[in-house]
């Protein structure tokens, strides 16, 4: 069933933007903001007939503790190591909105905090949301990297690493299948990592990041299939000036 949902999600991504956002305060707090949504125009291509057909809407705002005091006695059947990871996700906030009518299909994951490094891996926030509602065994997750971050006041990180290299090339071959099989499309999937920071970039890790004219800022964008199949390039290093 997990893996039925997760393919579901790989085709859906052929046809989506996700933009992660940061903004980090000078005392370190700060936000982060994951927008994942659907490229209509791209969709369209996909499901030809079928797209006029859909009559779904969906507007919903929940926070992850939510979840875990209104599932608590599914939550309680986890291990101690198991609530913890849970716990990391207590206060972030998501948004789902899917309207056939309005043709807007966007979900938005988000969290404040006073440490970059306290931030867990957003991007794994539904499936574990839906975890606990149905007492599914985290077992059954078949994430094949992470996301975190760091950062010391002058240098940023953010890091992925790969957690299950099978997978990884269980999905890198399954993704460059999905590729051949719409290159006849034009279709729009770009990941874009948006970073604020609070005093002037010195360097970046990637050269093909675009620094804002203030050079407080910095933009990158891939493609997604490509993070996907390799996330590992989407690890990132951001030097600051001493000086604001």
């Amino acid at each position: 069933m997990k893996r039925y949902f997760f393919l579901i999600l790989i085709l859906m991504l052929t046809a989506c933007q996700v933009i992660e956002t940061i903004y980090i305060q000078p005392d370190g707090s700060g936000t982060i903001e994951i927008v994942e949504h659907r490229d209509e125009n791209s969709y369209m291509q996909l499901t030809g007939e079928h797209y006029g057909k859909e009559t779904i809407f969906k507007d919903t705002t929940y926070i992850f503790k939510d979840y875990i005091n209104k599932y608590n006695a599914n939550f309680i059947r986890y291990t101690k190591s198991e609530q913890e990871l849970f716990s990391a996700y207590e206060n972030t906030k998501v948004h789902i909105k899917k309207s056939a009518f309005e043709k807007e299909f966007r979900t938005t994951i988000s969290q404040t905090f006073k440490k970059i490094e306290t931030v867990p891996d957003l991007y794994k926030t539904k499936n574990y949301a839906d975890d606990i509602k149905f007492n599914y065994a985290l077992t059954a997750e078949e994430h094949y990297y992470k996301v975190s971050y760091t950062f010391d006041g002058s240098l940023f990180k953010r890091s992925v690493k790969i957690t299950d290299a099978i997978l990884l090339k269980k999905e890198f071959d399954e993704i460059e299948d999905l590729k051949k099989r719409f290159s006849k499309f034009q279709l729009v999937q770009i990941y874009v990592l948006n970073y604020n920071f609070p005093r002037k970039i010195k360097s970046v890790s990637k050269a093909n990041a675009k620094i804002s004219e203030d050079r407080k800022s910095l933009k990158l964008e891939f493609l997604l299939t490509d993070c996907l199949q390799n996330p590992e390039i989407t690890s990132l290093e951001v030097v600051l000036d001493d000086d604001l």
